[in-house]
């Protein structure tokens, strides 16, 4: 039975030089830790491609009844923001920063957050100034975006580094289903069009009862675990290349932040299972075959279902225009942006005008010449 009667200790993430006393953080560049202070260097033990190592998955229904060991259990020190909930890691000895997702002044160390242990990390590929090279180019391509903006990216200030939590889920499956299969076939018949008959080919479907079975193996179906970010967001970050995968070690989030998970274990496996039934009923149907397929039931029985917590890598930058809150993303290994943006109203009312005149003009032109 595992041992719940202690709470785990609060882990601190801190890694001196070993040279000079300063933090190391890691370099995305040189896949290890750097020291800014002296310029010493350290080395991350056992990295290497993760189907080599192997990251160990954890049973799911043992989590869900809370006996995962002490081991996998972690407490650090978070910070919750006010304005839009996130739950950020920091440093004890930072007394006040900036919520990294939506720039509202926060006090830090606000709480503990107890949480599964990360399994695995994907750690950043792209430095800073490369992400920021990304998202100033995004902003540059962008219509009708205020000055405003356009001086944000020029200035340069600098993005966050922010490891944003995620689910995997494998499960294995075994699905029975009842259903229809179409075959469309064709009647002719005619019809009065402009008053002439004509022969026409109607098109019908015979339907015929079928049933069978379909299974599937679902690898690391991937869940966000944060609600500080729109899904819509991270959903564009895709894909990610989770075969890069290590296994989770804290060396990896030197220098940056991590986010505490949100989504709970149990909320995370109930969206996974949604895409599961969607892929599922996707093979069904293809089983089923024939012009046409309709499902009357499925019976999906699961077995062998696994989980990890695992950080994704996230550039993140939030500007702030007229009250409002923007923020944009960066995945930290491809460089693919997305954000929200404003909208000068200006701008738009000056195009409106320009496309009035010109289309005036155009119709000046055209009534002279007739």
């Amino acid at each position: 039975m595992s041992d719940q009667t202690a709470p785990p200790p609060i882990a601190e993430h801190r890694f001196p030089c070993d040279n000079c006393g300063a933090d190391f953080r890691f370099d995305p560049g040189q896949g290890g830790l750097v020291c800014d202070h002296c310029g010493n260097t350290g080395t991350l033990e056992g990295t290497g491609p993760a189907p080599v190592r192997g990251i160990a998955e954890l049973d799911f229904r043992t989590a869900l009844n809370a006996e995962l060991p002490q081991s996998e259990i972690e407490e650090t020190r978070v910070s919750k923001c006010p304005n839009c909930a996130a739950q950020v890691e920091f440093d004890k000895d930072v007394h006040a920063t900036e919520c990294p997702f939506c720039a509202t002044p926060v006090v830090t160390d606000t709480g503990a957050h107890r949480h599964i242990k990360p399994r695995g990390v994907l750690p950043f590929a792209l430095a800073e100034p490369e992400a920021r090279d990304a998202m100033t180019k995004w902003l540059g391509s962008l219509w009708f975006a205020p000055n405003g903006l356009q001086d944000y990216a020029r200035k340069g200030r600098a993005m966050q580094g922010i490891y944003v939590p995620y689910w995997t889920f494998d499960a294995d499956t075994r699905s029975a289903y009842t259903g229809e299969r179409g075959t469309v076939y064709y009647e002719t018949r005619t019809v009065m069009r402009d008053g002439k008959r004509q022969t026409v080919q109607v098109p019908k479907v015979r339907w015929r009862s079928t049933r069978g079975k379909v299974a599937r193996f679902f690898d690391d179906v991937l869940v966000l675990a944060s609600t500080s970010l729109p899904k819509r967001f991270t959903d564009a970050l895709e894909p990610w290349d989770l075969s890069e995968m290590e296994p989770y070690t804290p060396e990896f989030l030197a220098g940056f932040r991590a986010e505490g998970y949100a989504v709970e274990l149990e909320d995370g496996f109930k969206e996974a299972r949604s895409y599961m039934d969607r892929i599922i009923a996707r093979d069904i149907k293809f089983d089923i075959g024939g012009d046409r397929q309709r499902i009357h039931s499925v019976d999906t029985q699961l077995g062998a279902i696994t989980f990890k917590h695992v950080l994704l890598p996230v550039w993140l930058a939030a500007y702030k225009y007229r009250g409002d809150t923007y923020r944009f993303v960066v995945n930290g290994r491809t460089g693919r942006v997305q954000g929200e943006r404003p909208y000068s109203k200006a701008k738009i009312a000056i195009a409106v005008l320009v496309g009035l005149i010109i289309a005036a003009a155009i119709g000046f032109v055209m009534a002279t010449q007739q």
